[in-house]
């Protein structure tokens, strides 16, 4: 099949399977005697993975140590539970930080009368030095 259909295929666009294959995540395309990539119902196969991988938050360099791990048979469920609970400790942490901007950004906005008036305290506290919250 050709980029196009297999980007429907795997829900993968054809812009980052392009862009995988650029960088090494999956290997390079069969090619076609007009030069045109051509994928197996295998690469479908291992993109459904990687889109799989990337919904679930994980970075480039995750999924390339996921997609080695899920080709080697000889592998340890536990170095993928590794893999994945290092994961889900990154994700917990961003969480944590999303929750405190949030917070943060409630607490400015309360303090905001939304007037007609130019001061802002959340003007002020984005204007701040970083090391100096303001009054």
């Amino acid at each position: 099949m050709n980029i196009g259909e297999a980007a429907k295929a795997s829900g993968v666009s054809a812009k980052m399977i392009r862009y995988y294959e650029e960088i090494g995540l999956i290997p390079p395309a069969a090619r076609s005697g007009a030069g045109y990539r051509q994928y197996s119902d295998q690469d479908v196969h291992m993109l459904r993975f990687i889109r799989r991988a990337r919904d679930l938050g994980f970075a480039v360099e995750g999924i390339r140590e996921l997609l080695g791990l899920w080709r080697d048979q000889s592998r340890h469920s536990a170095d993928v539970k590794q893999l994945a609970m290092a994961h889900v400790t990154d994700l917990r942490r961003k969480i944590a930080e999303l929750e405190d901007m949030a917070a943060t950004l409630e607490t400015l906005a309360r303090a905001c009368h939304g007037n007609d008036r130019p001061d802002c305290p959340i003007l002020s506290e984005l204007e701040a030095p970083a090391d100096m919250p303001a009054d």
